[in-house]
């Protein structure tokens, strides 16, 4: 699957892959061809079933909690009543585990999230915890993206949050994908999905940085035209500044870092400092460890403190 493919305006994948609904139609697919590559439960239920609705929160706070290590499938009687009547389901709420293409094991009614939680451990002991690949997958992804390869890395960052949907790093390296990309709506979408506490972890900043100088791109001229006038008059800062901003769009991460520094060197108060101000957004949006941004601080810090 390509960036391309994920950004058509879906939310990025994450825990829903984890619970879903089923139909006659999908049952293998979603139950049984799932089944064999981990554990997955089959909720049986109705609409006009009390207990029913009693289940259902408590069991995908159960899955969800068990962090990728099994599903939730859940199928509605009344709408499909032909896989139930099969598997000879008399009563509900009824839990089937599937594991390898069978049942497994089962429970039937409301029961408490303490023994759904000891029903899923059942399940899953011995089995390797998905969250334990978490770290090698993320360096895997931030990896496929340095190298430009943002499709990849959009996958891989994908399979993590469908483990751990609340992955800071995960959403945030989705999210730049996306930003890097042009999909910006997407990117936005994903970053909001970062809780209100964790918006200044610097992995999400830095892709707001990445995001809003897109923006700022966006609203400004061609390349050539901000050339030109930069050209025809050294001293208008203005028109350096917006050639910064469109040549780091563009990828030329130094000559956007030149321009700036030349206007901290002819007139540091412009714009209430604003061409270092830029220049601090730049380093944020490319990661400390970046070559431009080692060498931007550099050359910054030699104007500043000659």
């Amino acid at each position: 699957m390509t960036i391309v493919e994920q950004g058509n305006g879906a939310a990025p994948p994450a825990a829903a892959d984890l619970i879903k609904d089923t139909s006659t139609q999908t049952f293998m697919k979603d139950v049984i061809e799932e089944s064999r590559r981990q554990p997955v439960l089959i909720d049986f239920w109705a609409p006009w079933c009390g207990p029913c609705k009693q289940l259902t929160p408590i069991i995908e706070k159960a899955v969800r909690a068990a962090k990728g290590r099994v599903k939730l499938v859940k199928m509605n009687i009344d709408q499909y009543p032909d896989i139930p009547g099969q598997m000879g389901i008399q009563s509900i709420p009824a839990v089937i585990a599937f594991v390898n293409g069978q049942p497994a094991d089962g429970f039937m009614g409301a029961v408490p999230e303490s023994q759904v939680t000891a029903f899923i451990d059942k399940l899953t002991k011995g089995m390797p915890d998905p969250a334990g690949d978490v770290t090698g997958l993320l360096q895997e992804a931030e990896a496929a993206l340095a190298a430009g390869d943002a499709g990849t890395a959009a996958s891989i960052y994908a399979e993590v949050l469908a483990v751990d949907a609340t992955n800071i790093a995960a959403l945030a390296g989705l999210a730049r994908c996306y930003a890097e990309t042009g999909a910006l709506d997407q990117a936005k979408q994903t970053l909001a999905m970062v809780p209100e506490a964790k918006r200044n972890d610097a992995a999400v900043k830095a892709v707001q940085a990445v995001i809003d100088l897109a923006e700022q791109a966006q609203s400004l001229g061609p390349v050539t035209e901000l050339e030109q006038k930069v050209a025809a008059n050294p001293l208008d800062h203005q028109a350096r500044f917006d050639l910064a901003i469109a040549l780091n769009a563009g990828g030329k991460r130094s000559e956007a870092t030149q321009h700036l520094l030349e206007i901290v060197k002819r007139d540091r108060k412009w714009n209430d400092d604003g061409a270092r101000k830029q220049l601090v957004q730049f380093f944020e949006a490319w990661g400390g460890a970046d070559e431009a941004t080692v060498d931007g601080r550099r050359r910054l810090s030699t104007i500043l403190f000659a």
